[in-house]
C-alpha cells in the first residue's frame, strides 16, 4: 500500500502525518516542539524519519511552512519565527534526506486548498480563505486552481494596505490589514486605549489574548467591543478588496479571532457591504468559517502530496 506524508511546520511546534493513498484519515501522526535539541531544520528531518512507515511505499511528501516560499524552486524565502531560515533550499534538502518527489508550500495557502478540497469550500469552483489569528494570512482558489503568481508569493492577503497611516505592521511596513486585523492588532489597540484610562474588566498587564477580549466583549466590557468591532471594520474593508479582486462564491475564515462571536462579524459585514461599490459581488456569497481547524495545514500537504507522486 502507498501512503503519503504531510508536514506542518510553525514556529511552536511540528507535526507530520502518514496519509494512506485515499482518504484523509492519518494512519499515524506525531507532533514535537520546533525549538529544541538540535535545530528546527535537523528536528523535522529527524520528526519525518520516526514517523516512516515501515512498510509500503512512501509515494511523495507535502510541507507546509510559514512566510514567503517559491514553490517551484523549492525555496523557503523567510520563516519570521524561525531564526536561520532564510532562502533554505528545503525541497533539496527533503529530497536527497529521503529520496522521494517532494512539494512545499505556504502554509495559509495550502490551507485554502485543504478547505476547497476537503472542508467548507468543497463544490466551490472560486473561494479566498483568510487566517486571523497572531498575523493574518490567506490563500486563494481561482477556476479549481490555487493561485500562486509568478514565483509563488501570491495571496499574502494580510499584508494588503487597509490604512496608510495605520500602525506598524509585523514586516515594519504601516497600515497593513495584519496590523489592526489580527490578534495581536487587537491586543495592542485594547493596551493602548487601557492604559489611557478606558475602563475595562480585564486586568492591567501583559497583552491579552483575542480569546480573553471576546470573553469580556460576550460580557458586555466596552473597551473589548470596541476593539473587536474596529478589527472587523478593517477586515471588512479587506474582504471588500478580496471579493472586487477575486469575485469568489465563498469566504473562508480561520484563525482564533474568527471565533470572536458577533462584536467581531457584525462590524465586518457591515463594512464589507459598505466598501463594495457594486453589492451584486456579495450576492448570494458564502460567508463561513473553517471545517477542517488545526488540521488544514496537514490536509493542504496531504492535498499538495498527491499532485506529485507520479514524479
Amino acid at each position: 500500500m502507498g501512503t503519503y506524508i504531510a508536514a506542518d511546520i510553525g514556529g511552536t511546534q511540528l507535526r507530520v502525518s502518514v496519509y494512506p493513498d485515499d482518504g484523509i484519515e492519518p494512519i499515524y501522526q506525531k507532533r514535537i516542539p520546533t525549538q529544541g535539541k538540535g535545530t528546527p531544520i535537523e528536528r523535522l528531518l529527524g520528526l519525518i524519519n520516526d514517523t516512516w512507515p515501515e512498510e509500503g511505499q512512501v509515494l511523495s511528501i507535502g510541507a507546509a511552512f510559514p512566510g514567503p516560499i517559491d514553490p517551484f524552486a523549492g525555496i523557503l524565502i523567510s520563516a519570521p519565527n524561525i531564526p536561520g531560515w532564510e532562502n533554505l533550499p528545503i525541497r533539496q534538502i527533503l529530497r536527497e534526506r529521503f529520496h522521494v518527489p517532494v512539494a512545499v508550500g505556504n502554509d495559509a495557502n495550502l490551507a485554502a486548498l485543504a478547505e476547497w478540497r476537503f472542508g467548507a469550500g468543497r463544490g466551490h469552483h472560486n473561494l479566498v480563505y483568510l487566517t486571523i489569528s497572531t498575523g493574518i494570512g490567506g490563500g486563494v482558489i481561482v477556476e479549481d486552481q490555487l493561485l500562486l503568481g509568478v514565483r509563488g508569493l501570491a495571496a499574502e492577503l494580510g499584508h494588503v494596505t487597509v490604512w496608510p497611516d495605520g500602525p506598524v505592521c509585523s514586516c515594519g511596513l504601516h497600515g497593513h490589514l495584519e496590523s489592526v486585523g489580527s490578534g495581536t492588532g487587537i491586543a495592542h489597540y485594547f493596551n493602548e486605549q487601557a492604559a489611557l484610562g478606558r475602563p475595562t474588566i480585564l486586568p492591567a498587564g501583559p497583552l491579552p489574548t483575542s480569546k480573553e477580549i471576546a470573553k469580556a466583549a460576550q460580557a458586555g466590557d466596552a473597551l473589548a467591543i470596541e476593539a473587536l468591532g474596529r478589527a472587523g471594520y478593517f477586515v471588512g474593508i479587506g474582504l471588500a478588496n478580496y471579493l472586487l479582486t477575486f469575485n469568489p462564491s465563498i469566504i473562508i475564515l480561520g484563525g482564533g479571532v474568527s471565533r470572536s462571536g458577533l462584536a467581531f462579524f457584525d462590524p465586518l459585514r457591515k463594512s464589507m457591504r459598505e466598501h463594495l461599490y457594486r453589492p451584486e459581488y456579495a450576492e448570494n456569497l458564502v460567508l463561513t468559517t473553517v471545517q477542517l481547524g488545526d488540521d488544514a495545514g496537514l490536509l493542504g500537504s496531504l492535498a499538495l502530496a498527491r499532485t506529485v507522486s507520479g514524479e
